[in-house]
């Protein structure tokens, strides 16, 4: 039986959440103090750029289209100004490995031949409390090279290689200013997820880090502006601060994932400029935002299926051509999106289809000057090397490579009619499918889920449930003239649930819920993982 852990450094610092093996090693005094510091100072912004977000959202309902910002013009026009210089094991990032931070996963993600690996604490982990401190201690224990696995049939993952510089530069993506943990508590008030993972991560790793050779590096989710990026910032240079490092040597990848934030690409890096590492084109949450931003804008917003929303649809390479651009006249890294296809060695003619595409979308990535890409699983590093070391020879980067042909275009990045394709009942019936499967994989503390030879996240499992949200609202018809009504979808959600193949100790009917609430409701949550985790993971998870 579980028990529940209360540990206290004083009395206004409490954690509270069920006990885990070696949460002591994690959990110590000064660790909590050092994560209460940063709290303290940082609390009542966070909340204030939160109501932002909120207003800004508002304005985009009405009727008021996003833009570049005209008050920071002057941060564009300034050619003097670059990014941070390269730090070490972040010059050559061709090929990045994704993934949560379990314990096989990261003796696979070490060994997989990637020359970065995005350790996740967000959108592919359940942000269980288990799961919050045993990705904590299995990072210190790659770091330190003393981690292993045995699987339940006997199978032993080990590290390869000699010293951390010989494995993928580790970068830790913690969670998004939005999430709350609710396990900790600072003057009783709950602590943002994105402090504890940070300041975790960093208390017990920087100086580490540095002596191996590397640094303490993250990747960013989620922004909505160069303001959230700010506050960032500030964060890091207190970090430093505190434990007694120059001002710069922590490095900082910031996801463009959100509409607003595409239109300041240029101010985020700024903002972090003596922190920056560069921008990632987060392809997924992107398509989330422009749902969730325009879902009551009417048809002109409207997308078809999933599955026919790549990356060549007129408003995707308006983004991700503006982002190589605004990167590397600064100097700084620009890296690709996430191929999701996971392998399967039992069908091998449809595993050769895609790694075609996978080869396919790489190499328009690497033709439009991306420095590097991301991939779901060890199988496709191979096929996303082969192609950046054909582009990029014996170069560590092609930051080279301006893209002076491409010009910042407001309509462009807005024009989400110009998608072409179709509402489909299949893409309906895929949407509920994938939507209740993830949910139910993400209440059992496991956040990235495979389902239909793709790996699944939070972002795509959002996309599922906006579409449909969107769908119904809009009263968006099908190829073949059928209007997605609610009566609809909520007959297609009952089938497909019924198909779903049931097991001991399974959460569907609990995700069945989430879905239903986040999809088929009349009020929309900004982020599906909120009520999730307030309802089934806050109290004893």
């Amino acid at each position: 039986m579980v028990t529940q852990a209360e540990t206290r450094t004083d009395a206004a610092i409490a954690v509270n959440g069920p006990a885990v093996d070696r949460q002591d090693e994690i959990l110590t005094p000064e660790a909590l103090a050092f994560v209460a510091a940063l709290h303290r100072a940082f609390a009542p912004r966070r909340q204030e750029l939160l109501q932002l977000r909120q207003q800004r959202r508002i304005k985009i309902a009405n009727g008021v289209d996003p833009g570049f910002l005209p008050e920071t013009a002057d941060v564009r026009e300034d050619f003097s100004w670059s990014v941070a210089t390269l730090a070490p094991g972040l010059e050559d990032r061709r090929v990045e490995i994704t993934g949560p931070c379990d314990r096989k996963m990261t003796v696979n993600a070490l060994n997989s031949g990637a020359k970065c690996w995005m350790a996740d604490l967000e959108d592919s982990s359940t942000p269980n409390w288990r799961n919050v401190i045993d990705s904590q201690v299995n990072l210190r224990d790659a770091i330190e090279r003393r981690i292993d696995f045995t699987s339940p049939q006997g199978k032993e993952y080990r590290l390869t290689g000699e010293s951390l510089t010989d494995l993928p530069t580790i970068i830790v993506r913690p969670r998004g200013w939005h999430l709350a943990e609710l396990h900790m508590r600072v003057d009783g008030v709950p602590v943002a997820g994105s402090l504890v993972d940070f300041g975790l991560f960093f208390f017990h790793n920087a100086h580490r880090l540095i002596e191996l050779g590397r640094g303490p590096y993250f990747y960013l989710p989620k922004l909505e502006s160069h303001l959230e990026a700010r506050l960032w910032n500030d964060v890091f240079t207190m970090a430093q601060d505190l434990l007694g490092l120059p001002h710069g040597t922590i490095r900082a990848t910031v996801l463009i994932e959100t509409i607003t934030a595409a239109f300041e690409m240029e101010e985020i890096l700024y903002e972090l400029r003596h922190h920056s590492s560069g921008l990632n084109a987060g392809r997924w949450d992107y398509i989330f935002s422009v749902i969730k931003n325009f879902r009551e804008r009417g048809p002109r917003f409207v997308l078809p299926d999933r599955d026919q929303v790549t990356m060549t649809a007129p408003f995707m390479r308006a983004y991700t051509e503006l982002l190589v651009r605004t990167c590397h006249r600064r100097s700084a890294s620009a890296i690709g999106g996430m191929a999701a296809f996971i392998p399967s060695r039992k069908d091998p003619e449809a595993n050769a289809l895609a790694l075609e595409k996978v080869r396919a979308d790489k190499t328009r990535e690497a033709d439009d000057g991306f420095d590097g890409s991301w991939v779901a699983h060890p199988d496709l590093v191979p096929v996303a090397m082969a192609v950046f070391d054909e582009t990029l020879g014996g170069l560590p980067n092609q930051i080279d490579k301006q893209r002076e042909d491409v010009v910042p275009n407001a309509a462009a990045l807005l024009d989400v009619a110009a998608t072409p394709g179709e509402i489909t009942e299949a893409g309906i019936r895929k949407n509920l499918e994938v939507g209740v499967r993830y949910i139910e994989s993400w209440l059992r503390g496991n956040g990235a889920a495979a389902i239909n030879n793709l790996m699944e996240d939070a972002a795509t499992a959002e996309i599922s449930r906006s579409q449909i949200w969107q769908w119904i609202n809009a009263e968006a018809t099908t190829g073949d003239g059928r209007t997605v009504s609610r009566r609809w979808v909520e007959r297609l959600l009952k089938e497909e649930f019924a198909r779903m193949e049931r097991f001991e100790g399974d959460r569907f009917d609990d995700a069945l819920s989430v879905f239903a609430e986040c999809a088929l409701g009349e009020a929309y949550p900004t982020f599906l993982t909120i009520p999730a985790y307030t309802r089934f993971l806050a109290n004893g998870h």
